[in-house]
């Protein structure tokens, strides 16, 4: 998650909504010339959709701005057809690192996750999103240590939702037991797919998301689906739940109206300002009633008149400015999983300048089902790690 969404260094703590109003008040008008406006016109951008109200000068954009745009650090794309088996005919995923002008230093605080269990002929998929001064801390220990834990949990085999909700409990309880890691308010999203024979059980926390594109048989048309919802404070149930622990919803209210997603505060205080209902660690949050419980969304493959196509989990670097139709139809398009991540994170990258001049960290996990551009060569494909 980039800065401008998730970032909040330790001191931060005293981070109000009140104090996110009155810098909007201070600062200067869009309307002046010269670097001010520039500067207002990036604080407003900033302040957008933050995941965490943060009142650090250099995370908000408040210091000079560099605009040199260097080359993004980024894990390598992972391409694999899978063992036999899976109804998945290929997949790969590329996580890249975001892009800040006023926080050259930053870190990429996503994670994914890709890895194959024989013994229970299943394939395993995850997406994290961490946010906070250590959210790529969380995020990277989790990832490091997920499929392991799943692999060997006792029911993995039988009960897949048991498994990963035993699992997920017991990797946040680690992580907030490592004193090295700030968790008061770093955490991460999780969004995971563990796709077995004809099924795919998918489990989500946060904001990241599972999409399938299917084709309809007699018309040809193709579909964009969500498989998981992503946790927004505002949603009914995660409202009450919030406000039954004693937290409070809202959005920051500036000159201008409001401006910005639903957050989470504290009954008595206004932080920790997080943009989602549910997350790992995030120990003040979860006070004000934040979860960590995975909620679970279970289907077969090429049902309901169906013919599915591909599976995409992402990070809310993709999400944010294009529509899972949009997302779907870029896929779908291509010839190779690898050539559909790295087209849409390229589109996600350049939308990303277009609204904000700052890039979240995006991580794109792209799968073809069935018989989907099977044996299909990409001729002058270009790929660009």
């Amino acid at each position: 998650m980039s800065d401008r969404k998730g970032s909040i260094n330790k001191g931060n703590a005293s981070a109000t909504a009140s104090a996110a109003k009155a810098a909007a008040k201070a600062a200067p008008s869009s309307s002046a010339g010269g670097k001010d406006a520039s500067d207002a016109k990036n604080l407003k951008q900033t302040r957008r959709r933050l995941s965490v109200i943060s009142d650090n000068k250099l995370i908000e954009g408040m210091d000079a701005v560099n605009l040199d745009n260097g080359q993004a650090e980024a894990e390598p794309i992972a391409v694999q057809p899978p063992s036999g088996g899976f109804i998945v005919n290929s997949y790969g995923g590329y996580s890249k690192k975001g892009y800040a002008p006023y926080n050259p230093k930053k870190k990429n605080q996503d994670a994914l996750v890709m890895a194959e269990d024989p013994k229970t002929r299943s394939l395993v998929l995850a997406v994290l999103d961490g946010h906070g001064e250590d959210g790529d801390k969380v995020a990277q220990y989790i990832k490091g240590k997920l499929a392991n834990y799943l692999f060997k949990h006792r029911d993995f085999a039988n009960d897949i939702r048991a498994a990963v909700s035993d699992v997920v409990a017991r990797l946040e309880a680690e992580v907030l037991q490592d004193g090295g890691v700030e968790t008061d308010f770093s955490g991460t999203t999780f969004t995971i797919s563990i796709i077995r024979g004809n099924t795919i059980v998918c489990g989500n926390v946060g904001d990241s998301r599972t999409t399938l594109g299917y084709r309809n048989p007699q018309t040809k048309a193709i579909t964009a689906i969500n498989v998981t919802i992503d946790h927004k404070p505002d949603l009914p149930a995660e409202k009450a739940r919030i406000e039954a622990k004693g937290g409070r919803v809202f959005a920051v209210e500036y000159e201008d109206g409001v401006d910005g997603p639903p957050r989470v505060w504290l009954g008595h205080m206004d932080v920790p300002g997080l943009a989602m209902s549910r997350s790992l660690c995030d120990a003040v949050a979860h006070t004000a009633g934040v979860s960590s419980e995975p909620e679970f969304f279970e289907m077969n493959f090429n049902t309901d008149g169906r013919e599915d196509l591909v599976l995409i989990m992402a990070s809310d670097g993709l999400w944010e400015f294009m529509s899972d139709q949009e997302v779907v139809d870029i896929a779908v398009a291509t010839t190779e999983p690898r050539y559909a991540v790295d087209k849409l994170i390229s589109e996600a990258n350049d939308r990303w300048m277009r609204e904000e001049q700052v890039i979240d960290d995006t991580t794109v996990c792209v799968a073809f089902l069935g018989n989907f551009n099977v044996n299909v060569t990409a001729p002058g494909a270009e790929y660009k790690p």
